[in-house]
């Protein structure tokens, strides 16, 4: 038998990202052959609109609407879907699985959604799928998961992980910006898209969560398990509050798992000055990982853009032809194998900022604290002020730690007290010396 030469891939979707990977095989052409010891060749590719203009045209007689003709092409050995989108990213990706083509994905809502059944669907037919650009588009992260913490025990990971809410709560931060105004200039820029809705309310950062804590958990983490928060609420003047007591507001991701027990959450965070994470701007990604032989690590990196998201497809292409070549295919990207055991509201732990609106007069900051001191929550910051002219006082606090459940009993209980007009805001504190 004739041995094989090169890879054939069959690339779905042709735009941003699939330029992208196209650009980078055809430039790239002897470092890959050196790396796998095979060529690699875009053979097909599958678009809406075979007649569209397209930035590369010499590829236009690969071009077909049909995808048939990449999932029943026996010459095509790997399928790269960047179309993104559930379905038919789902069908086809499943299609190419049971014919025994090896599949690279940056579609991060069907792996949040169904790479479970995806990853059991390769596992079956000996397949490998990875999906590296799923998650904080050019930085390495997922394999770093899965092989360079295999031997670890990761107990926690944060991160920034979406660049759109990441760029408009710097501009807020650095320009003193209202959320609206700023939120039109990261559309009109491309940043952000005409319906920001899954960044700004926090899904799309909610998906990427569900994926790290999947791998770095070995559990099936699904979308509906991660508490979202977005950051449309977020108002200047909590930034302000919050740079005024030492902290900077980010959308951070958070999953952490103590014992067998696990959290994931997203939502606004105000994060010590000195953190990492709180010098991570505009439309960067950086994700923190926690093991408990390595410690401390973090991964930084641009989140998003053509080329870094390519990078990403074309590296995850790379594992997959060495494998080839190795004959050790289907045993990278290992599906959830641990039971999830999700941690109750009462085993959820965090420090909180709170800013309320109270009346101004003697007493009332003595009864916020009992109120808090009754559900064992002491303080760590108190800043008062004059609020609307001197005739309402405005209360910022930051607790020590507290278990979710007491925090929404006090605001709860706050939302009925006379004393209090208005709880303007409430977010997650993380860092500092009582961690």
């Amino acid at each position: 038998m004739e041995k094989k030469q090169t890879a054939k891939v069959g690339l779905m979707g042709f735009g941003t990202v699939g330029t992208g990977v196209v650009r980078i095989i055809q430039g790239h052409q002897e470092d890959l052959q050196k790396q796998t010891g095979l060529g690699i060749e875009v053979h097909k590719i599958l678009v809406q609109d075979p007649g569209k203009s397209r930035s590369i045209d010499s590829m236009k007689h690969i071009i077909t609407s049909n995808p048939n003709d990449l999932l029943d092409d026996p010459e095509i050995d790997i399928i790269v879907e960047v179309i993104g989108g559930i379905s038919p990213a789902k069908e086809y990706i499943l299609a190419a699985l049971e014919r025994g083509k090896h599949v690279v994905t940056a579609n991060k809502d069907l792996m949040a959604l169904h790479g479970g059944e995806i990853l059991q669907k390769a596992q079956e037919k000996g397949c490998d799928v990875f999906y590296e650009a799923s998650v904080a588009g050019g930085i390495p992260i997922l394999r770093a998961l899965v092989e360079g913490f295999s031997s670890d025990r990761i107990t926690k990971m944060m991160g920034i992980v979406n660049g759109t809410t990441n760029y408009i709560l710097t501009k807020m931060s650095q320009e003193g910006a209202d959320y609206g105004e700023v939120l039109k200039e990261a559309q009109a820029l491309g940043y952000a898209e005409a319906d920001p809705t899954s960044d700004v309310e926090g899904f799309d950062a909610a998906r990427k969560m569900a994926i790290l804590a999947t791998l770095g958990f070995r559990v099936p983490m699904k979308l509906e398990d991660v508490d979202v928060k977005g950051i449309s609420q977020v108002s200047k003047e909590d930034i302000a509050y919050g740079k005024k007591l030492g902290y900077e507001v980010k959308l951070l991701g958070i999953a952490r798992r103590d014992g067998e027990a696990i959290e994931v959450s997203v939502q606004p965070t105000m994060l010590p000055k000195s953190h990492p994470l709180a010098s991570v701007n505009g439309v960067f990604n950086a994700v923190y990982v926690h093991g408990e032989a390595v410690g401390e690590t973090m991964f930084y990196g641009p989140g998003a853009g053509e080329l870094p998201t390519a990078t990403a497809v074309v590296s995850d292409l790379v594992t997959v032809v060495k494998n080839m070549k190795l004959g050790v295919s289907g045993r990278g990207m290992v599906a959830p194998y641990k039971e999830k055991i999700l941690k109750e509201d009462s085993e959820k732990f965090s420090k909180y900022f709170l800013r309320i609106i109270v009346a101004d007069k003697r007493g009332v900051l003595a009864q916020i604290t009992q109120l808090l001191a009754d559900k064992n929550i002491s303080l760590v910051q108190v800043l008062q002020q004059p609020y609307n002219g001197g005739t309402q006082a405005e209360i910022i606090l930051v607790t020590h730690l507290a278990a979710k459940c007491d925090m929404e009993n006090v605001l709860k209980h706050m939302q009925e007290m006379e004393i209090v007009h208005e709880v303007k805001s409430c977010y997650r504190v993380e860092g500092g010396d009582s961690e």
